[in-house]
């Protein structure tokens, strides 16, 4: 599923984030659920990932989250 703002935060993906201690990279992730491990979440190419939602604490399904090494750092203010 392509999605035109996880497009326009960025190019990199849950699989390619770029991080090589530390690229300072984080990749655009639309939130698909929660659950006890975190937020399972999906980039702009399809990727899954279950990430860390603890610097983000009042996320929901359909929010646009920063991640970076498995951890969302911010999310995404002003979405569509």
């Amino acid at each position: 599923m392509s999605d035109a703002a996880l497009e326009r935060y960025g190019a990199c993906t849950l699989d390619q984030d770029g991080c090589v201690t530390c690229g300072d990279v984080a990749v655009p992730a639309r939130v698909l659920a929660l659950d006890a491990a975190g937020a399972q979440v999906e980039d702009r190419l399809g990727n899954r990932a279950v990430v860390a939602i603890d610097f983000v604490p009042e996320t929901r399904p359909g929010d646009l989250l920063l991640i970076h090494s498995g951890v969302a750092i911010a999310r995404i203010e002003g979405q569509p």
